[in-house]
């Protein structure tokens, strides 16, 4: 089989790269996916995703040991299905402010150069959501459209601590607090798959291939001329081959191809193709953790699941079934020494414990706190048949710092007088931790990934990155990646958002096309 472009993962940026570049019908296009078709109930219905992790939609990965967090490994879900992560995460869709791509450093990719992607990809709905919007893009951006009774009251307690109300979650400057615009249309999640690939599989130049994991990228000396995938099963790329894999799977599968550190790429004997030792370094990741509460009312998520709420859903699409988890966010600075917000709070109407994969066992409600712009790095490594994913948590002593505040901030927003008549007393295993050392050994025990790994194919203008502005792997030719591993920082917000934008400006630079 051969193609003018082979698309490795279907993933945010691979289905926005597989719509793009088929739109050409002089162009031929393959799409390889791991997983398999996104026809599962509980990836349509928002609040139905923590349902689908450690399943066979989710690559179910784990980290290495943490030293800094209490030696654990932590569980990282990422999608393995059409859609990728869009298909498993919680639709919150939050681009991060100016400062965020300002400080990336690399021509083409300043605030005003991606803007235009952001508004390209987007379609506003409702007349609630503001200007900063796209209204033609095949993403659907809405309003959640049966938030819970607290989070109206989570919004006034940020009120009650002098924060500042947005009007639009998503403009230059993210400081301050809002409900969350979600990826949804009608009430029901609207991934990248549903955005860009359905629309374009009638075309007869796409072909998509699932249930295949590709092993390798070919290569004759250094050009990249295709993949094999499980089964040995090549496809050959003529033009490039384009790695949407994500932060894990794309430095995984240059490393296992001959790409990367050679000291590395010879103790696993894998033949080295091109010396490029930063690919898998540079990893960051959103660490999360949180003050939970009991609810002195039922009226949480917690009775989210019965059958009155699911014939709702089903029949009306509206009820609680419809949550995204995350109804409401703010962004704070925890001194005034920071450029843009480094820390999140997250406000979630019920219990949101181990991922959501421990049921319940009452009321409770969660305000989660989100390290924005993590000073720790990590990486993807080789380790046989799975990757090594070592994301160096907490290396740095100022992200622990900065998340204590965030948790102290946390705090006093259950313990405001709009929270009264809603928050009770600490729900297990929450226990109400009191001095920096207490919150410290907290987060150390207890807190976990917000599903947002990146920077492991580093995109620069220095000799070391891993690509070049044009997505390009320095080094090779034919070969781009193009998610959010080429990102050089995290964003303050989500990372969703940028892997469209990534996929959008991807897909003009292979064209040679300007917004």
């Amino acid at each position: 089989m051969e193609y003018d472009y082979v698309i490795v993962g279907a993933g945010s940026a691979g289905c926005v790269l597989a719509n793009r570049l088929s739109a050409d019908p002089g162009v031929s296009v393959a799409l390889v996916e791991a997983g398999g078709q996104d026809d599962k109930l509980e990836i349509r219905m928002p609040a139905g995703f923590a349902k689908l992790f450690k399943t066979d939609y989710d690559w179910n990965y784990t980290t290495s040991k943490q030293s800094e967090m209490s030696g654990r490994e932590l569980y990282w879900p990422r999608g393995r299905v059409l859609g990728g992560s869009s298909s498993l995460n919680a639709q919150m869709w939050v681009r991060g402010c100016q400062q965020d791509y300002d400080q990336w450093g690399v021509p083409g990719w300043a605030y005003d150069d991606v803007l235009p992607y952001f508004t390209k990809a987007e379609r506003r709905v409702g007349s609630n959501l503001g200007g900063v919007y796209g209204t033609a893009g095949p993403l659907y951006i809405s309003e959640l459209r049966s938030p819970n009774v607290t989070t109206a009251a989570f919004l006034k307690a940020c009120e009650e601590l002098g924060l500042t109300r947005l009007g639009e979650l998503n403009g230059r400057s993210n400081e301050g607090y809002c409900q969350t615009p979600v990826t949804q249309n009608r009430g029901r999640r609207w991934s990248s798959a549903d955005a860009y690939l359905r629309p374009a599989l009638s075309r007869p130049n796409l072909h998509v291939i699932t249930k295949a994991t590709v092993d390798r990228i070919t290569f004759d000396g250094r050009r990249a001329t295709g993949i094999e995938h499980s089964g040995g099963t090549q496809v050959r790329a003529k033009v490039e081959v384009i790695l949407a894999a994500g932060t894990i799977g794309s430095p995984y599968l240059l490393m296992r191809s001959g790409v990367g550190a050679p000291g590395e790429l010879r103790d696993a004997g894998i033949p080295v193709v091109h010396e490029l030792p930063e690919v898998g370094k540079n990893l960051q990741d959103h660490l999360s953790t949180g003050v939970f509460v009991e609810c002195k009312q039922p009226v949480t998520l917690s009775k989210a699941e019965g059958i009155v709420n699911l014939l709702r859903y089903i029949v009306l699409r509206s009820g609680m079934l419809t949550t995204n988890v995350g109804e409401a966010v703010a962004f704070i600075k925890t001194s005034a020494e920071e450029p843009a917000p480094d820390v999140e709070l997250i406000w979630v109407p019920g219990p949101f414990l181990d991922h959501g994969l421990t049921p319940p066992t009452g009321h409770g409600l969660t305000v989660g706190v989100v390290l924005l712009q993590p000073e720790s790095r990590g990486r993807v490594g080789l380790s046989g048949r799975e990757p090594m994913i070592d994301p160096g948590y907490l290396s740095a002593e100022a992200d622990v710092r900065r998340l204590v505040a965030g948790l102290k901030t946390a705090k006093q927003v259950v313990a405001t007088a709009a929270m009264k008549p809603w928050a009770g007393g600490p729900m297990a295993p929450y226990w109400a931790p009191e001095s920096d050392e207490e919150l410290a050994q907290w987060v150390r025990e207890r807190g976990e990934t917000l599903y947002h790994p990146v920077g492991t194919c580093r995109m620069g203008t220095d000799d070391a990155s891993v690509v070049d502005p044009e997505l390009r792997v320095r080094g090779v030719e034919g070969l781009r990646v193009a998610d959010v591993s080429i990102m050089p920082t995290l964003n303050r917000g989500h990372t969703h958002a940028p892997a469209i934008m990534i996929g959008e400006k991807g897909a003009d630079l292979i064209r040679g096309y300007k917004a």
